[in-house]
């Protein structure tokens, strides 16, 4: 489930702000590096690998794009000095208004927290 997921790169994160990548994958993404994993076996998911906070309030990981408060806690889990990563690092710009969505914006939260993590 969580396997040929896209490297962690600046093109990947381009992507990612893009669409290029549809929503189930920048999700998985996300997902993979929390630490969650999915036994094909079993047909459940292992959290064993994900930190405290996460496990207790997703023990299962969350829609980041179809739902807030999860995308929420992700945004305050970037630490302070890399939440302007995609405008320091990558150049982005942002959406222009009236042409992005929560969904954008959702998409571009998982985008700096993952750009967070290179």
């Amino acid at each position: 489930m969580l396997e040929n997921l896209p490297p962690l790169t600046n093109e990947t994160i381009w992507d990612i702000l893009g669409e290029k990548i549809d929503d189930e994958t920048v999700n998985k993404l996300v997902w993979y590096h929390l630490g969650y994993r999915y036994n094909h076996e079993s047909q459940t998911w292992d959290n064993s690998k994900v930190e405290d906070s996460w496990k207790k309030e997703y023990p299962i990981p969350p829609d980041f794009i179809a739902n807030r408060p999860p995308n929420v806690k992700l945004t305050r889990s970037i630490p302070k000095e890399k939440k302007q990563l995609l405008k320091e690092k990558l150049g982005f710009k942002g959406y222009k208004i009236g042409e992005f969505t929560p969904r954008h914006t959702r998409r571009a939260t998982m985008a700096n927290w993952l750009l967070s993590l290179t």
